[in-house]
């Protein structure tokens, strides 16, 4: 099984996301900048994924700060912490992660630089693994929903290679096929940056998971036909009444399976859920490079000077979200109240 991302002799190692399916090959960070540069330019990318690179990224620019003045490392680390913070506006895992480090710096006031060091390391391996139990949760928890010869929808890749490994969305996909039901997918090539056909698709063939892949406006078409029972997306990040950030085109997905009574399903960990954000229309969506929509794999498939737009993500109402799946379980309407109560326990 591959891996997304590792901490491997207090180095970062990351799958570079960019060349599949075409090249499988490992990049290894030495340097907190080059983790942040990895970020921003999606070699690593899936919020739960983010969330871990950045604690990693965390980690190891404290490992490279020289001083043996707690109170000068802490500050140096704060410039750590900020590069890392300014990668990408959406994903909120990326911001909690990065808290998650700060936090354990903050709890050892009287600790050493030294023992500040091994506490990041140790903290940063800990979300990795937490982040692997918790997706594996949310496919118990989800997987319960699909139900045998269930023909299933997903949008962009929220499978292991946006998250430590098992994925979100394609979490619930496994969780239901490890219960023995025979699952199949749809995946949508998910425009501009085609994580669907790239990452979705390889990753399901690499599983021996059966999956057809479609064009984005392919969607509408299948759910007419009958040909789609459920959709599984992932989240980038969830406001406190449900509202869900998602790539770019989620939003439209929602928007069909509703039309065809087709239930739409979230999957995504607590850490995505913003409960800062009471609604959708406070979530920052980040706007991207024109190439990306001008250009395909380097060749331009559009005329050069046209005026561009580019959102990397899009909101989804609450309305048209059937449930959330989290790793405590699935939520479900009236969101503020029940989401609120997740935080309760």
């Amino acid at each position: 099984m591959f891996k997304t991302v590792e901490w491997k002799n207090n180095r970062v190692v990351m799958i570079d996301q960019r060349l599949l399916p075409n090249k499988e090959v490992y990049n290894t960070y030495i340097d907190y900048k080059q983790v942040a540069g990895a970020i921003k330019d999606m070699v690593v990318r899936g919020a739960p994924a983010i969330g871990v690179s950045a604690a990693m990224g965390v980690a190891l620019g404290g490992l490279s700060i020289k001083t043996e003045k707690p109170a000068e490392f802490k500050k140096a680390l704060e410039k750590v912490t900020k590069l890392l913070a300014s990668t990408r506006p959406t994903a909120v895992n990326l911001f909690w992660g990065i808290e998650r480090m700060k936090a354990v710096v903050a709890a050892h006031p009287n600790a050493s630089v030294a023992e500040l060091k091994k506490l990041l390391v140790e903290e940063a391996r800990r979300i990795h693994q937490e982040d692997i139990d918790i997706c594996r949760r949310i496919g118990r928890h989800g997987g319960a929903l699909l139900k045998d010869k269930f023909h299933v929808l997903t949008h962009c890749n929220a499978g292991a290679l946006a998250t430590a490994g098992y994925g979100t969305a394609l979490g619930v996909i496994r969780g239901a096929i490890e219960r023995g039901r025979n699952i199949k997918v749809y995946a949508d090539e998910t425009r501009p940056f085609l994580q669907g056909a790239r990452l979705t698709a390889w990753e399901l063939m690499k599983d021996k998971i059966d999956v057809t892949l479609i064009t984005d406006n392919m969607a509408g078409y299948m759910m007419q036909q009958g040909l789609i029972n459920a959709v599984v997306v992932g989240a980038d990040r969830i406001a406190a009444n449900g509202d869900t950030a998602n790539k770019i085109g989620t939003y439209s997905v929602a928007v069909l399976a509703k039309e065809h009574k087709i239930p739409f399903y979230v999957a995504a960990p607590l850490s995505t859920i913003d409960i800062k954000k009471k609604d959708g229309s406070l979530i920052p969506i980040e706007e991207r490079g024109c190439e990306e929509v001008t250009h395909l794999r380097g060749v331009a498939v559009a005329p050069k000077g046209v005026k561009v737009r580019n959102p990397a993500f899009d909101v989804t109402p609450n309305r048209l979200v059937t449930a959330i799946i989290t790793e405590k379980g699935v939520v479900r309407p009236p969101y503020r109240q029940n989401i609120k109560a997740l935080f309760q326990d």
